[in-house]
């Protein structure tokens, strides 16, 4: 236990201290992740396949998508543009953030966050301002993939666990995340503004060539693998000091989604047994957690990784917007 201590601080901390931990985090979450399962006693031939096959969906998704944005570039640029235009791109990136948000729960939150991307290339934002509507729109996305069981992994695994039909979830969280769905587009509002001059319209990027496509589809591959080794290296950290608390330290203490694989955690948290109250604390404190920091889900692993936004550069908006949300999410939850 006291080894998987260590490596969950080594985790949390060194990306944001460390100038080299922070430009190979792939590489970092990797070793971290082989280390919390051979301290655990978790490492075997199982997971080391699990390890090989989990990344395969989400890395050919990513794939084919970013080799259907090279080729379709110019004319997705133009009905970016034309959109921005007609409603303002203020406006635009508003709507963007709630139609990304609730539609990922049907086209999955991978393409959902490639979308966002291209979105982002292409519109005039200063970098604070892409920085903001980037984390905005993950935390959009990576609460309303969970809606369906094809959104993304944390929803499929719940929906089988509890035996329920494709609306469970909609039924359980519904109410909470799609008001904070749209909440988080408004918010965009306020926080997001686009440069002045009308000259900086458009990507002004050549397209991506196919190595750059192939490496990033490589690094979401290893970034993947490294998630699931630490979700299972640190099974027994949260067997023994997690399971079998009440739903308020269970929601807080589920923050820790925010550097952890939380399909894994909702596998190792959620039961038949629990009611309906419980298991929508649990999964409301890893959704909104997973959008604090960049490894807390896929979503924020494309969109940074591809927009070259840093482990320091995400925190220091994700973690304050994501801890107001959890409070706003707290007293709802429990207080009222």
């Amino acid at each position: 236990m006291i080894g998987l201590f260590i490596i969950l601080i080594f985790v949390l901390f060194l990306p944001f201290s460390v100038k080299k931990v922070e430009h190979n985090l792939e590489i970092f979450l990797f070793i971290m992740g082989v280390a919390a399962a051979l301290v655990s006693g978790m490492m075997n031939l199982h997971l080391i396949g699990k390890a090989l096959v989990d990344p395969i969906n989400i890395t050919l998704a990513v794939l084919i998508a970013g080799l259907i944005t090279k080729w379709a570039q110019n004319p997705l640029e133009k009905a970016i543009l034309g959109a921005s235009k007609a409603l303002t791109p203020r406006i635009f990136l508003a709507i963007m953030v709630i139609v990304l948000g609730l539609a990922s729960s049907i086209i999955t939150a991978i393409i959902a966050a490639i979308i966002l991307v291209l979105i982002v290339n292409v519109l005039p934002l200063e970098r604070k301002s892409e920085i903001r509507f980037t984390v905005i729109a993950c935390f959009s996305i990576g609460l309303g993939a969970a809606l369906t069981p094809i959104g993304e992994p944390l929803s499929t695994i719940v929906v089988s666990k509890m035996d329920a039909d494709f609306g469970y979830l909609m039924g359980l969280i519904g109410p909470e995340v799609i008001p904070a769905v749209i909440l988080l587009g408004l918010i965009s509002m306020f926080f997001v503004q686009s440069k002045e001059s009308s000259d900086t319209l458009g990507s002004n990027q050549p397209a991506e060539s196919y190595k750059e496509i192939i490496i990033r589809a490589a690094k979401i591959y290893l970034f993947v693998m490294a998630l699931t080794f630490l979700g299972h290296g640190f099974e027994p950290l949260i067997t023994e000091y997690v399971i079998g608390l009440s739903p308020e330290l269970l929601y807080w203490i589920n923050m820790i989604s925010a550097v952890l694989d939380n399909a894994t955690l909702a596998a190792a948290e959620v039961s038949p047994a629990m009611d309906g109250e419980t298991v929508r604390a649990i999964l409301l404190g890893l959704l909104i957690a997973g959008g604090m920091l960049i490894p807390g889900n896929i979503p924020n692993i494309i969109a940074a990784g591809k927009l070259n936004i840093t482990s320091k550069e995400w925190a220091v908006f994700g973690l304050p917007v994501g801890l107001a949300i959890m409070a706003v999410f707290f007293v709802i939850l429990f207080v009222f």
